[in-house]
């Protein structure tokens, strides 16, 4: 799925922007969200279809509404407001029955980030993902947790312990 842009918390209200990075971006949709953000594509299109403007519109006027269309919409049709989807999520009783009031949405970018880097998705990948055009920035969303580190001195532990074989069938030639 391509995010082309973003809606910020500004002084005055909430304001459209261009995404961090200035371009588009493809981002992956996991399975267990396909079939919201399935529904939400098929609501958007109806949205542009039930518009008056688009009654005689040329298909590639339609197909750039399609694109510029919002998948999630506030109940009038426009932005959504943040105290809407704070309460329309029941955030705050959502995080404090977790135990994590300290928790805010930007955290979920944090933690899918991380959770991506421990089932081993790319330094590059998570960078693209992100939007990050330095990825140091990308580093700074790491959040590695103690098992994990555990896990990676275990993983070394076992390479330490197996029987020495050349990396890729290349041969160690002692010099004397």
């Amino acid at each position: 799925m391509d995010l082309r842009r973003q809606t910020t918390a500004g002084p005055g209200g909430l304001k459209d922007k261009g995404t961090k990075g200035k371009r588009a971006r493809t981002i992956p949709i996991i399975e267990e969200l396909r079939p919201i953000v399935v529904e939400a594509i098929a609501r958007a299109r109806a949205r542009v279809d039930a518009d008056p403007a688009m009654k005689d519109a040329e298909a590639a006027t339609r197909v750039k509404a399609y694109r510029n269309a919002r998948l999630f919409v506030g109940p009038r049709g426009g932005r959504i407001q943040i105290t809407v989807l704070r309460r329309a999520t029941h955030w705050d009783e959502v995080v404090a029955a977790l135990g994590y009031e300290h928790l805010r949405r930007h955290s979920l970018r944090h933690t899918g980030l991380t959770w991506s880097a421990d089932v081993g998705v790319s330094s590059h990948l998570l960078q693209k993902i992100a939007g990050h055009a330095d990825p140091r920035v990308t580093q700074l969303y790491l959040h590695p947790n103690t098992a994990a580190l555990q896990q990676a001195g275990n993983l070394l532990s076992l390479h330490l312990a197996a029987p020495q074989r050349p990396p890729n069938g290349h041969h160690l030639r002692l010099i004397k």
